[in-house]
């Protein structure tokens, strides 16, 4: 009643007829929710506590941290005690903004207090990244709680931690807690290769202790552990047993049967998941697709498009994106276009899919085109991205556009490591900057595998033999082994230089001593190495006795050495198995022919001709590409089109006139087929029209860098030696073997080509 009296006596003045207006003047100031009007200097000590931990409170859940931490010191001030709920909203509000600032001024006046507020300190310190400080705040702890240890445990544990997670999980059961399912499940996650394999059964030994063995999550996980283990029996068995499956435990199983490359068992899965009537979800669909693209299962990734098209989920990025990139592996970029305009906002990983099928298939100038449309709208790029955008740099050999992307990728923080430095290591070198390539690779703190063989293939490819193998060698004495592909570059160097023997001694040691198993490509490259030497008899005995079926690069390789070397015997041989193998291999009549004519038989080349013409075989059209000031000029052969057409024969006229009955001119090796008429069109060919376009575009001291589509024949290649002594300049030409670098009349290739 006493309570009611004083009500009634605070608003006996306040008569409601008699009012026209509020006074608000009248009110306390503490009344006020503003923090700058709100004091703490009253009367009620106990009422001004309540009031103000009321007013901490609405500060915390109105997000304005600022705010409560200058009121938290006012409280300090006057000696006003916070309590727990305002310190549980404080951190609840740290959470929400990833504040972790106020969190570490928050740790310090929590350092005596255990329980439900230092587990939500724990938790943002966890969600900021701050690891580090969460394991303090755990550790000063005078009353450790489960649920904090738990957050820890998941903490570590999603960041691949997984050695920090055990210490913790030790701690927690050392605390002698009864563990739940939460702490198993954290620590379970942790763990991601076979070096956790044992401490993964005893986990779960401590599972069955505790009586989890039933419950579906936890089943899961330990299915799981077994799947990262790389353990796959002991994972197809604990899955078999499992009383109760979902989703993600059928997921768990295809996920661990694509790691070891079993794709029809995880398919199996997915057709056991339809079958059953589970619910299928977009990771389901992801998983299931890749194991389709890694089969080149076309038919089946079609039906699982049936399956994303009949729930609705195709303009779901998550569904769409997994179809573009089946689609793009198939190498059917028109569906895979159809799949991406289906999805209603694309993300990066969907353009990054999009642009690699681009990649993959040639179409170089479409890839650049949507790169630079995604600049322009703002579109979030990735890393994946740039990796692709230097891969099709380095196939168009576009150094302006790579170096611009490069500079690009730097600004925003997108270089991957490693693919994507080793991709611009490719693309510099390819672009013909060797200098740029080395520098790349130079700022690359530990290279791994991918990057010393970019390295090694760019010193190659660039005729610098005994570069490449001392970088091969220093690979080595680093410590970082090599794979199938670092071969393929070591052989390639050797066989540009003709150097056979060292060739052979790799050949010989490659599973010995650098662990890899040579395959059927090292041995077409030793082949190759053979034939350029021209010790034709050894590359024939060795296509005979290695153990692989030769196939058409074997007689191919072969059949190139005969028509340098002109040994009609072998090469006649070599080009009936090659026919019989792929009788579509224009490159294979094209050898023929050149062996034929080079030794007179006219015949003989005439009717490899008319084979060709009756087939329907043309030979691919020589294109060269020069770059000036960031704009490619493409020439072909006896091309009249470009804007400077006059010049550039004008040009060539003059070199032919200062050059006359020098060795450059002469024909192909001695083989005159239709005479002044072949020496006509060879002046014309697209290499010779991108260098005197070169010449008369670029400043004197400026060397002029050409590309070719196909090797580069000897006239050409005598034309280029002549034009780098005739003008001082320095050539360098790509063509689809090697680089040629032309100075002072000589070349690189030493003529060996």
């Amino acid at each position: 009643m006493g309570s009611l009296q004083l009500f009634s006596s605070n608003f006996s003045q306040a008569s409601l007829p008699n009012s026209t207006t509020a006074n608000y003047a009248q009110n306390p100031s503490w009344a006020s929710l503003k923090t700058n009007r709100f004091s703490l200097k009253t009367s009620g000590g106990h009422q001004s506590g309540e009031l103000a931990n009321v007013h901490l409170v609405y500060l915390s859940k109105q997000n304005k941290l600022e705010d409560a931490h200058e009121f938290l010191l006012e409280m300090d001030r006057n000696q006003i005690h916070v309590s727990p709920q305002s310190y549980v909203q404080l951190l609840k509000a740290c959470l929400r903004l990833k504040s972790v600032d106020i969190g570490k001024l928050l740790r310090r006046r929590l350092k005596n207090l255990s329980g439900f507020p230092v587990h939500y300190l724990i938790q943002v310190f966890c969600d900021c990244g701050c690891l580090s400080d969460a394991q303090e705040v755990f550790d000063e702890m005078v009353e450790r709680t489960l649920t904090s240890g738990t957050l820890l445990i998941s903490a570590y544990a999603d960041r691949g931690m997984s050695v920090e997670a055990l210490e913790n999980f030790q701690k927690v059961r050392d605390s002698n807690f009864r563990l739940k399912a939460s702490v198993f499940l954290s620590v379970l996650k942790s763990f991601v290769g076979s070096s956790h394999l044992e401490v993964g059964k005893q986990i779960h030994c401590q599972v069955i202790k505790a009586g989890f063995n039933n419950n579906v999550a936890i089943d899961t996980a330990i299915c799981n552990m077994y799947v990262k283990c790389r353990q796959l029996e002991p994972a197809e068995m604990y899955f078999s047993r499992m009383l109760e499956k979902n989703t993600v435990s059928w997921t768990t199983m295809m996920v661990g049967y694509t790691l070891v490359d079993c794709h029809e068992d995880a398919l199996n899965c997915f057709s056991r998941m339809v079958c059953q009537n589970f619910d299928l979800d977009e990771f389901v669909f992801s998983i299931s697709l890749k194991a389709c693209a890694a089969l080149s299962d076309h038919k089946m990734g079609e039906q699982i498009h049936g399956w994303i098209v009949k729930l609705g989920m195709e303009t779901e990025v998550s569904a769409g994106t997994p179809l573009v990139d089946f689609y793009v592996k198939c190498q059917d970029m028109e569906s895979a276009c159809r799949a991406f305009e289906k999805i209603s906002e694309p993300n990066d990983v969907s353009w990054s899919a999009i642009l690699s099928g681009y990649s993959q298939v040639g179409e170089f100038e479409k890839c650049v085109k949507c790169f630079k449309s995604l600049r322009i709208e703002g579109v979030l790029l990735n890393e994946c991205i740039f990796t692709s955008i230097f891969q099709v740099c380095s196939a168009f050999a576009d150094l302006s556009f790579g170096s611009q992307a490069h500079g690009d990728a730097i600004k925003r923080a997108l270089v991957s490591q490693p693919r994507g430095e080793s991709a611009m290591i490719t693309m510099y070198a390819k672009c013909g900057r060797l200098d740029y390539a080395l520098q790349m690779f130079q700022s690359i703190d530990e290279p791994d595998t991918i990057a010393w063989t970019a390295i090694i293939c760019g010193f190659a490819y660039h005729g610098n033999a005994l570069e490449a193998l001392k970088f091969f060698k220093e690979m080595q004495d680093s410590g970082v082994g090599a794979n199938a592909v670092t071969f393929v570059a070591v052989f390639t160097a050797c066989s540009h230089a003709g150097l056979v023997q060292e060739a052979k001694q790799y050949l010989e040691r490659m599973s010995s001593k650098y662990g890899v198993e040579p395959n059927l490509g090292h041995y077409n490259c030793m082949v190759d190495v053979y034939s350029r030497a021209g010790l034709l008899k050894e590359a024939l005995h060795l296509i005979k006795t290695m153990p692989f079926e030769p196939d058409a690069m074997s007689w191919k390789s072969l059949l190139g050495g005969c028509t340098i070397h002109k040994d009609n015997n072998i090469g006649k041989d070599a080009a009936e198995k090659l026919l019989h193998l792929d009788p579509k291999d224009t490159a294979a009549y094209i050898l023929l022919f050149n062996l034929h004519a080079s030794s007179g038989n006219w015949e003989e080349s005439a009717r490899v001709r008319k084979l060709m013409a009756e087939r329907e075989l043309t030979k691919e059209v020589g294109c060269s590409w020069i770059s000036v000031k960031g704009k490619i000029h493409r020439f072909v052969v006896g091309d009249q089109h470009h804007d400077q057409t006059e010049e550039i024969y004008s040009k060539l006229e003059e070199l032919n006139f200062s050059s006359k009955g020098d060795e450059f001119l002469t024909e192909d090796d001695g083989v005159s087929i239709i005479g002044t008429a072949r020496r006509k069109q060879s002046l014309v060919h697209s290499e010779k029209l991108a260098i005197a376009f070169g010449l008369i575009s670029t400043q004197p001291n400026c060397p002029i860098l050409v590309f070719k589509n196909l090797r580069a024949c000897r006239d050409c290649h005598e034309f280029c030696k002549y034009v780098s002594m005739a003008t001082g300049r320095t050539i360098v030409v790509r063509d689809s073997n090697r680089f040629h670098h032309f100075t002072s009349g000589e070349c690189s290739c030493g003529d060996y080509w």
